[in-house]
């Protein structure tokens, strides 16, 4: 599993659409399976009696609510970009996970993040989505109910990529790999060993290149489409488009390393042995 921490943003659609992998739209409800879990207070929030099945605007709305609820709450730095957006992805050879794994998987990152605190009652609101294969989003407001502002950890990437490694231990995952696990490969490298590492390096989902790139690109993604142009929204979404296209290739890379490092049976070939039977 591997999180992936999102620039904050004062406005929960791009976040909800990028999760769905589609616009947010005011007509379409949600399937009941893809917001796997949320915060414990949604409960008691209804709809009407015609509506069962709240539309993606409308779970965007019940994350802005807090922005309309307490004009004036912001971070100590007087940032008011509430919404904080991550997303988990398991490796491309991991299993599908069920409804109630991800449920679980759900709460977990949240508390690790802060995002939930078991017994605290005016917590923030925030949703899992799980609307794409081997993916899930974690989207909350740090407003708090009562005005607070919810500062997360200074090292919430750390307590992510922790939870994410006990969450593939219980759940029986394909873990990530890491430096301290493959301490053949940098006592007594290989050509082939070598290789890896650099497309390792390359496809590292923190620090790797890649990655940066394809920050950069989701960044002026949202930028672009704040501007009030249609040239703007559909540029904003070629450059989506080609962020995907980044992860995938990250993907191909992670995978391509891990069959570079795999040991392979050695074979003689048939005109070497059939050479060895010969006369001198």
């Amino acid at each position: 599993m591997i999180p992936r921490l999102h620039e904050r943003t004062h406005t929960p659609h791009d976040s909800l659409a990028e999760a769905l992998g589609r616009p947010v739209s005011p007509n379409q409800g949600l399937p009941e399976y893809t917001v796997v879990a949320h915060w414990p207070g949604l409960d008691y929030f209804t709809l009407d009696d015609e509506q069962k099945i709240w539309t993606s605007v409308q779970w965007a709305k019940h994350l802005e609510d807090p922005y309309l609820e307490h004009p004036f709450a912001a971070s100590p730095d007087d940032d008011r970009r509430a919404i904080l957006h991550l997303d988990v992805r398991l490796h491309p050879d991991d299993r599908e996970l069920t409804g109630p794994e991800w449920a679980e998987a759900a709460h977990r990152l949240a508390r690790a993040a802060g995002i939930e605190i078991p017994g605290k009652e005016h917590g923030c609101r925030w949703i899992a989505v799980q609307a794409q294969p081997g993916r899930i989003d974690l989207i909350a407001n740090l407003i708090h109910l009562d005005g607070t502002w919810l500062a997360p950890p200074a090292d919430i990437l750390r307590r992510l990529s922790d939870e994410a490694r006990r969450i593939e231990q219980d759940l029986h995952l394909i873990p990530v790999r890491t430096g301290p696990s493959r301490p053949a490969i940098r006592t007594a490298p290989t050509a082939s060993a070598q290789l890896a590492s650099v497309l390792t390096q390359l496809a590292d989902e923190q620090i790797g290149p890649l990655a940066t790139v394809r920050g950069l690109v989701e960044h002026t993604a949202h930028r672009i489409a704040l501007q009030p142009s249609a040239a703007g929204i559909d540029t904003a979404h070629r450059l989506e488009l080609i962020a995907r296209r980044l992860h995938a290739i990250q993907q191909d890379l992670d995978t391509t390393a891990a069959h570079l490092v795999q040991p392979r049976v050695a074979t003689v070939p048939p005109a070497a042995r059939h050479t060895a039977h010969r006369s001198p």
